[in-house]
């Protein structure tokens, strides 16, 4: 139970919905999605490492950057919903938005500032 309701929790705010859907797209860094979202690096850290704990995203270090990316789902919970979400919100006028910012993000523009 205690796996499922981490899971539940972490996609319970709508900015993490959000960095789920933006990590469908591509492997981002925090600046990348910082940017995208236009919301405070530390809020975007704390919401990548909530998402981390619940086994919905990872992270590889390349270099100086560090990329989050979704996982396979390490739990058969968060493989499920991270399955379902690929088919959710597509239509959803933010959540598009969104995603069309993606490719105006620079990375070595955004982490220069």
């Amino acid at each position: 139970m205690k796996t499922f309701l981490k899971v539940m929790k972490a996609l319970s705010d709508p900015n993490r919905v959000k960095i789920i859907k933006l990590l469908q797209q591509k492997q981002m860094c925090v600046c990348e999605l910082q940017g995208a979202l236009g919301i405070a690096q530390p809020t975007v850290s704390k919401h990548l490492k909530i998402l981390e704990e619940s086994g919905l995203v990872d992270f590889q270090k390349d270099g100086l950057w560090v990329n989050y990316f979704l996982t396979d789902g390490t739990t058969p919970y968060a493989a499920s919903v991270l399955g379902n979400l690929k088919h959710w919100l597509d239509d959803d006028p933010e959540i598009a938005e969104l995603v069309k910012k993606i490719p105006l993000l620079d990375r070595a523009e955004l982490c220069r500032k």
